[in-house]
């Protein structure tokens, strides 16, 4: 019972804080939490603890709780990256994230085909096949939880513990595409192909390749979402 308050406490200020209707500098008080939620301070002390570790507010004595400037939050963390995809500032979300995965993917995907493992490149190709196989049922669930470890894979076996720890951040995107209505009700026939080329490229060895069919897949999606928001 604590546990889902504690959820559902942390999910209802965490989003109000990300999409800003708790604007910077907004005040908070540990008892009035307490009684819009009808939480015990235990459990409202661990919510505002945990904004903390996020970096979304900061808690003085005699003042309360204050939400921090955007610039100081932790936008890397995946709660975080969910509040801001179910909110009115999902457009700015993804072009943000999408630059973020323009700018590491395709390095990842380079030095994947150079680094990467004889089990690691075996597992491309089998989640290459899976994703053409799930396209083609239209089955999305089944699709984004493939897609979602391509990416992983990808990003681990380029043996940069910095790529490989943007995995949940990744996840994230694609979880909040899917969520929101914002993939086809069949994944485009060219997203999977890329996939695909990716998966053959680092198998293959094959840097140049393999960064340009990334790359590719970055604006595929890039242009896939802008169609949704025009």
């Amino acid at each position: 019972m604590a546990e889902g308050m504690h959820e559902r406490m942390l999910d209802a200020v965490g989003t109000a804080i990300a999409c800003g209707e708790l604007s910077p500098g907004s005040v908070l008080r540990l008892e009035e939490l307490q009684q819009s939620f009808g939480a015990s301070r235990t459990v409202a002390r661990e919510v505002v603890r945990a904004l903390e570790a996020m970096r979304l507010t900061t808690s003085k004595r005699r003042v309360g709780i204050t939400v921090r400037d955007c610039a100081d939050w932790n936008h890397y963390d995946p709660r975080l990256i969910r509040w801001q995809l179910d909110g009115e500032q999902r457009p700015v979300a993804l072009r943000n994230l999408m630059e973020l995965r323009w700018a590491v993917e395709p390095s990842a995907a380079r030095f994947a085909a150079l680094r990467a493992s004889p089990e690691e490149r075996g597992r491309l190709r089998a989640l290459g096949a899976r994703l053409e196989a799930t396209a083609h049922a239209r089955d999305l669930t089944a699709f984004l939880g493939h897609d979602i470890a391509f990416h992983h894979v990808v990003l681990a076996a380029s043996r940069n513990p910095m790529f490989g720890q943007l995995s949940e951040v990744i996840a994230q995107v694609l979880t909040g595409r899917t969520e929101h209505g914002l993939m086809p009700p069949e994944p485009q026939p060219e997203a999977v192909a890329l996939h695909l080329e990716v998966a053959h490229a680092i198998d293959g060895a094959d840097a140049d390749r393999a960064e340009r069919a990334m790359r590719d897949i970055m604006v595929q999606a890039r242009d896939e979402v802008a169609e949704q928001f025009q």
